[in-house]
């Protein structure tokens, strides 16, 4: 599902203590005093260096994206083999029109998913009959067998619907109720549609219905932990999001979920083979998490409009792979496929979900990334795991060998103690094992769809992009490396806090030390990055050189020695 948009209750009430800079991430920890990627200076040294970049396809899977949008629309990746709007198969990938990308979750006659089950129901309504019966007879089981056997139990458990979860329901749902009720008495007497905590705080209404509903409007926000600066019609768009995810959940306890892949995508879901379906669409209904992902990445920079994205000379390339709801394996693994096939050379997964039945066939699609030379870049999550413990899909482990992909990178969301609340953000999914490094995931200033917007968002889902967009910047610079020698500059760069700073564990009220939250210890850092790079290079090239002297043929080195 899709990571960084949901508010209740990954996200906790965030009391700044200082005036929140909107690129806040892109600030410099030595200059700024502040947990951000030293970008300028990155940007700096290469200027210095009169470094020039070469141009870098980055492949988001995501939601969709707002390709009219004034900071999206000129970076945009643009098939150079197809003419748009012909309705013909211009470079025979098997995709019609792709000229910013695919839809994977889309039918061929133009409609698209937008809300689906989690996989966690599928995995337990698919293998109901199988193993729901007793007794089970295991003696002729092969190893798929087992392996679904293990998650359909897994699922079975989680099934059960708490009486924990039906209580935060109910007390949601109705708080959202009374919530409406007294923005619709604040909105007539604040004459506007929109406004926020801060905003309101400091209204005084002329009514006793207005300061009675002013006032429980703003203890109805305290109590389900909602950030100051979330706005009213976006709190309320994304209760119901969350409240009609958590219905969903609960009935597929007892009822199959709908199956809008089979009357809407059309396609054969268990044969891989069956992958030419979809549609161009990649704005579809739900561009919003794509949006913001991308505008992080690579919105034009220094056009004197809503931000500057992290990476210069980009274009970004849009696969639709992710519904209100959990994406399909075999989505995903089309989609990496066609980013590779495509020419991207960075793929940025903001998602995540705790089942991966067809796990097998996302393997193969990374594995094959990796073949290509292709960096992959995953958001840890934000369910204040630890994902050395807990699994969390995609990942890098391959299923069958237990081999890591070289290739892949996983991101945990940082904040920063003096702007917006703990150092390690207290949603994100951490490991000292399986998450690599962290990176800016709150309050991340970018672009939203529907108009030129822009807007804060929390999530792992904002600190993946981040990473991204050094990696392209990396590889833009430095297309010498391959993405592996990216991924290790990018890992052996990182700006590590003093080993002694402690912060709260995501997830409790325990202090530990931020180092011990992933691989690295550390926060994604451009400058470094770039300074690394070079001396990669450097030394690449000076190995290339050596190994061409020593496989020069024997004459050839003597009469070279002799000069």
């Amino acid at each position: 599902m899709v990571l960084g948009m949901l508010v209740i209750p990954v996200c906790q009430t965030l009391f700044a203590q200082s005036p929140i800079p909107l690129a806040w991430h892109l600030l410099d920890p030595s200059v700024d005093s502040v947990y951000g990627i030293s970008l300028d200076k990155a940007y700096q040294i290469l200027q210095q260096k009169k470094k020039a970049s070469k141009s870098v396809v980055v492949a988001v899977l995501d939601s969709g994206i707002d390709t009219l949008h004034e900071d999206l629309k000129p970076i945009l990746w643009r098939n150079p083999k197809e003419i748009p709007g012909n309705g013909i198969d211009d470079d025979h990938n098997g995709y019609v029109d792709d000229v910013y990308g695919w839809n994977f979750i889309g039918g061929k006659d133009g409609s698209n998913i937008g809300s689906c089950s989690d996989e966690r129901s599928r995995v337990y309504h698919r293998f109901k009959a199988q193993f729901g019966k007793e007794p089970l007879d295991s003696s002729n089981w092969q190893e798929a067998d087992k392996r679904n056997y293990g998650l359909w139990a897994r699922a079975a458990k989680e099934m059960k619907a708490t009486q924990e979860e039906q209580v935060e329901l109910y007390f949601i749902e109705a708080t959202t109720k009374a919530l409406k009720r007294h923005e619709k008495v604040l909105r007539e007497e604040m004459k506007c549609e929109e406004f926020d905590c801060n905003r309101l705080e400091k209204f005084e209404p002329a009514t006793r219905q207005g300061k009675e509903s002013k006032i429980a409007y703003l203890t109805g926000l305290r109590l389900l932990q909602i950030d100051s600066e979330e706005t009213n019609t976006k709190l309320f768009s994304q209760l119901d999001e969350y409240i009609d995810g958590k219905k969903r959940a609960i009935e597929s306890t007892h009822k199959q979920p709908t199956d809008y892949r089979t009357t809407i995508i059309k396609d054969d879901y268990f044969n891989l083979n069956d992958r030419y379906y979809g549609n161009n669409d990649v704005m579809g209904p739900t561009p919003m998490h794509g949006t913001h992902v991308s505008g992080i990445i690579a919105a034009a920079r220094n056009n004197g409009k809503g931000i500057d994205g992290v990476a210069d000379n980009v274009q970004l390339m849009m696969v639709r792979v992710v519904p209100d709801g959990d994406e399909y394996d075999k989505d995903v693994a089309l989609a990496i496929r066609y980013a590779v096939d495509n020419g991207a050379k960075v793929i940025n997964m903001s998602f995540g979900k705790s089942y991966s039945p067809e796990k097998h066939w996302v393997d193969d699609a990374l594995r094959y990334a990796e073949d290509k030379d292709v960096l992959v870049i995953h958001a840890a999550g934000n369910e204040s795991w630890d994902v050395d413990v807990r699994e969390n899909f995609p990942n890098p482990i391959l299923l069958n060998s237990q081999k890591k992909l070289n290739n892949f990178l996983t991101v945990g969301a940082n904040g920063d103690p003096r702007l917006t609340g703990p150092l390690a953000a207290e949603f994100s999914n951490y490991g000292q094992n399986n998450v690599d490094l962290f990176a800016p995931g709150v309050k991340i200033y970018s672009t939203l769809p529907g108009g030129n917007k822009y807007g804060k968002e929390n999530g792992t889902s904002m600190s993946a992009p981040v990473v991204s967009g050094v990696a392209a910047m990396i590889r833009g610079y430095f297309p010498e490396l391959n993405a592996q020698e990216v991924k290790q500059v990018l890992m052996q760069s990182v700006f590590t806090p003093d080993s002694t700073i402690e912060t709260v564990k995501p997830g409790s009220d325990d202090k530990v030390r931020f180092a011990t939250l992933s691989k690295t210890g550390g926060i994604i850092n451009a400058a470094n990055a770039v300074l690394l790079a070079e001396q990669t290079l450097a030394a690449k090239k000076s190995q290339q050189q050596k190994n061409m002297v020593v496989n020069q043929p024997t004459t050839t080195r003597n009469k070279t020695s002799k000069q």
